[in-house]
């Protein structure tokens, strides 16, 4: 008796699903197990025959749930003597190195806009001003105003320290919420953002205006004054988005 070959195809099908299910269980051991042993980036996870030995699973589906992790950026494989499978990030750095390259990849195809990030920037940077204006941390404060007094201090034409200084500040105050999440959500903007606005920006932004929001915001995060931060982040990212705005239209 021949089976059909509708059936042969729904078994198939079947059996990816299985693989599937059971990669993406194995998958999630893994990352417990990373927690677990606090495992960090470079460490050694083990070899593959080793680790489809411990949990349990075939080697195809322990590749299927490597293939899985890799692509979340969070581990490696290295082939050779003393290959094997590494740590590449914890948890929250591959999710966001994930973010950051999706949003990149976004950008680049035109799939998302430099303002609708912008857009983006004002809803998760202006709490986030007022979160570090909140309880100020001593150490947070004095680092900001090194890196400001470094902004003002800058020349005219020295567009690469009023670049990093920006990106500084905002990482900075990113920082100080404490958060790993917030860190992990708002990594785009200093390693996607931050260098396609400055490309496009750079010859039309007024650094002493710059400098001068990064100051007022820098006073209110030190008087712990969580209204007059928000505002002051606010007023600075419109201010991004005048400029672009004015950009696009001289390019029309």
């Amino acid at each position: 008796m021949s089976v059909r070959p509708d059936a042969r195809t729904g078994a198939r099908s079947s059996a990816r699903r299985a693989i599937r299910a059971a990669s993406e269980q194995v998958a999630v051991e893994i990352q417990h197990y990373i927690q677990r042993e606090g495992l960090q980036p470079d460490d050694f996870l083990g070899r593959e025959e080793d680790l489809a030995a411990d949990f349990g699973v075939s080697r195809p589906t322990l590749r299927e749930a490597l293939r899985l992790l890799a692509s979340g950026n969070l581990i490696r494989a290295t082939k050779g003597p003393g290959g094997g499978i590494f740590v590449a990030r914890t948890a929250e750095e591959g999710m966001s190195r994930s973010l950051s390259d999706a949003i990149a990849m976004m950008l680049e195809t035109g799939t998302v806009t430099l303002d609708e990030l912008l857009d983006a920037r004002l809803v998760l940077e202006v709490p986030l001003a007022g979160l570090a204006a909140y309880q100020p941390d001593e150490e947070t404060v004095k680092h900001l105003r090194e890196v400001v007094a470094r902004e003002a201090a800058a020349g005219s034409d020295d567009s690469e320290t009023y670049a990093e200084s920006d990106m500084e500040i905002h990482r900075t105050l990113a920082a100080s919420a404490g958060n790993r999440m917030i860190q992990a959500l708002t990594s785009w903007i200093f390693e996607v953002l931050q260098p396609s606005l400055v490309e496009v920006l750079q010859p039309a932004i007024v650094q002493s205006a710059i400098v001068e929001h990064h100051q007022a915001l820098v006073a209110a995060v030190e008087r712990g004054d969580p209204v007059r931060a928000e505002r002051v982040m606010k007023d600075h990212l419109l201010y991004l988005k005048d400029v672009l705005r004015m950009v696009r239209e001289r390019e029309g």
